[in-house]
């Protein structure tokens, strides 16, 4: 299996940062794409920054504000978050799609979310 660990997170006042970590391993033949999602109470997840390859994609509500970033090496992905909204905050999910060692499809792996509780 593959094992994500987040870390990061947390209280933090309308405009400040917060940032965000997540490390894969396991028995990991290759990455695909890395990213954070985010569920408020009552919402569906929705993606908030996904590296896929070179390509980095963002939700409109954050554009300009979180910046995502990618260690191949230590195959982790950081997710910095500025000037921070209370319509920021929900449960922070790390996504990792890879494929394993000995196996021919790729797989959907997710972290245990992380909060992120912005106040006014």
């Amino acid at each position: 299996q593959v094992q994500l660990v987040e870390s990061g997170g947390g209280l933090v006042q309308a405009g400040g940062s917060l940032r965000l970590s997540c490390t894969a391993s396991g028995r990991i033949f290759s990455i695909n794409a890395m990213g954070w999602y985010r569920q408020a109470p009552g919402n569906q997840r929705e993606l908030v920054a996904d590296i896929t390859g070179g390509t980095t994609t963002y939700a409109d509500s954050v554009k300009g504000r979180f910046t995502i970033s990618r260690d191949n090496a230590k195959n982790t992905v950081t997710l910095l978050m500025n000037s921070l909204k209370p319509e920021d905050t929900a449960v922070y999910y790390c996504n990792v799609r890879a494929r394993r060692v000995l196996v021919s499809t790729i797989g959907d792996y997710w972290g245990q979310g992380t909060q992120v509780t912005v106040s006014s």
